[in-house]
């Protein structure tokens, strides 16, 4: 399965952005796939996860509420909707596919994109 995360960019606090990350490869409809994040100097942390269906969502607890990952099958694409972002939000983030259900640790996941910037900054 090959990845490839796109949508980020710079955005004020407070606002709003949409990261797309779209899965190739036989095999990618039936994965979990998931968002993870990286701010500089931090270990790379869980954001969300969905299952293969789309029909089961998991988030870590801090961005409940904030953030919500949806996936479109058709196009081989999840997406992470990301609201309220704050300073703290910035960081690399990384999608990832899994043959797991819904797991939370990097581990966990055998397949990984490069990764696409958010900046949250005014």
């Amino acid at each position: 399965v090959q990845l490839q995360a796109s949508g980020g960019g710079l955005v004020q606090p407070g606002g709003s952005l949409r990261l797309s990350c779209t899965a190739s490869g036989g095999t990618a409809g039936r994965h979990d796939l998931g968002w993870f994040r990286q701010a500089p100097g931090k270990d790379r942390e869980f954001v969300a996860a969905i299952s293969s269906e789309g029909t089961r969502q998991t988030y870590a607890d801090s961005l409940k509420g904030r953030f919500t990952i949806f996936r479109d099958n058709a196009k081989n694409t999840v997406y992470l909707q990301m609201t309220s972002l704050k300073y703290e939000d910035t960081a690399v983030y990384y999608c990832a596919a899994t043959a797991l259900f819904l797991p939370t640790m990097a581990y966990q996941y055998s397949y990984w994109g490069p990764g696409t910037l958010v900046t949250v900054s005014s």
